[in-house]
């Protein structure tokens, strides 16, 4: 699919009503007054990045919605034998539960590259999505459509701290996503854990963590003292000066601030080694290859 650099076709501004409350809503006006069809023929978005629905929380709206229906319409593609949702599956599914045979619907003739960038879009600013969720999400919209971080940070209304953040959970080793997910650890937790490379380690050191109810603090000095007591081992086997070893560490900390993500030194003696600089995105590795070409 070709990608838009300048973003949605027709500008997200001709989809959204109230975007001040943070919601994409379609606009009458734009894609037409809302209408009803039968519940039946409305089908999930097959690519919706949010995979995970709070069943309690589903059966109260589900009461509220008997009580007095559906609100805010439901924004659908006509696929021609069925409206597939770009928006609203909460309430789609909700709806089913409540027994409504017909849903209200606004129908929206949109492009390929505008259905996946709103129906993302609406996900995330709903705020409806789950950490690793909305990490994907933010992915998709990177590696789909070329967008830059900073241009995805304006779309979604957060900063770009926030999304290059919530891009470094998807290093983490699934298992540990998984528990992310299930709330067993927050994403502070996860990301004091990236410094673990080996994703085994990593994997057991978090289950560690959540068995001892670690702290973020609790985590961060763990892991600091896990890769201290790695770097003394590695600098004796390398023969390195235990003074030396220690300028490393503070100049791997340096650099950390200077580029913005992680460094790491791996001498070979007192005199060799090699620099390692990690990233996390093509957008990532760019900025970082910017930011050497300025001070050269």
């Amino acid at each position: 699919m070709a990608a838009k650099k300048g973003g949605l076709g027709k500008g997200l501004d001709s989809l959204i009503v109230n975007k001040n409350e943070g919601v994409v809503v379609a606009n009458p006006e734009q894609h037409g007054a809302p209408v009803e069809v039968e519940i039946d023929k409305v089908e999930p978005n097959k690519l919706q990045p949010r995979k995970n629905f709070d069943e309690d929380k589903l059966q109260d709206l589900a009461e509220n919605i008997k009580i007095h229906g559906i609100i805010n319409p439901l924004l659908v593609q006509d696929r021609g034998s069925y409206y597939e949702l770009i928006g609203g599956e909460r309430r789609w599914r909700a709806a089913r539960i409540a027994g409504l045979k017909k849903v209200p619907v606004i129908i929206m003739n949109l492009s390929e590259q505008e259905f996946v960038e709103i129906s993302l879009i609406d996900n995330i600013q709903r705020e409806q999505l789950n950490p690793i969720e909305e990490a994907m999400a933010f992915a998709r919209l990177i590696d789909e459509f070329k967008l830059k971080q900073d241009e995805v940070a304006e779309r979604v209304s957060k900063s770009r701290t926030t999304i290059t953040n919530a891009l470094r959970l998807l290093k983490l080793d699934k298992r540990v996503q998984d528990m992310i997910v299930d709330d067993k650890l927050t994403t502070g937790h996860a990301r004091a854990m990236l410094a673990i490379t080996d994703l085994d380690k990593q994997y057991e050191f978090a289950e560690r963590a959540f068995d001892e109810k670690m702290s973020v603090r609790d985590v961060e000095r763990e892991v600091k003292k896990l890769l201290n007591d790695k770097a003394d081992k590695k600098s004796k086997a390398a023969g390195l000066d235990p003074q030396l070893a220690a300028v490393y560490q503070q100049t791997q900390e340096k650099l950390k601030g200077v580029l913005g993500t992680k460094v790491f030194i791996n001498a070979k003696d007192n005199k060799s080694g090699k620099l390692e600089i990690e990233y996390y995105s093509q957008d990532e590795l760019n900025r970082i290859v910017d930011l050497l070409e300025s001070i050269k």
